[in-house]
């Protein structure tokens, strides 16, 4: 991730938690706004998604879903990705379909037409 780094403070992690949420049948996205020049992303998994290999794979992907789209993201912001229980099972073109259409919501994304 060039432009972002990871979230690993747990305050942060529920200071993010306590803001109201955009959410579909795949992923719940948490956003904040930060002072920093930079996107801060986190992503968790519950232990009902499975064994700990299930719940690690679920999130490398959507760690590379964010990477590849990393671009796509107006800068400053803190985010929490929450995985749900068909995460799992969904295809990888689902999980950034669901993550681009959340983030858009959220107001996350670089407008189209901007350079």
């Amino acid at each position: 991730m060039k432009f972002s780094t990871s979230l690993k403070l747990n305050h942060v992690f529920r200071r993010l938690y306590a803001t109201s949420g955009y959410a579909n049948g795949l992923l719940v996205l948490y956003a904040r706004r930060n002072r920093l020049g930079c996107n801060r992303v986190g992503v968790t998994c519950g232990k009902k998604l499975g064994h700990a290999v299930v719940r690690n794979r679920t999130r490398r992907r959507l760690r590379e879903v964010y990477r590849l789209n990393e671009a796509r993201f107006t800068p400053g912001w803190d985010m929490v990705v929450v995985a749900r229980r068909r995460a799992v099972d969904a295809s990888f073109a689902q999980l950034q379909q669901s993550y681009l259409s959340l983030a858009g919501k959220a107001g996350l994304l670089v407008p189209e037409d901007a350079p």
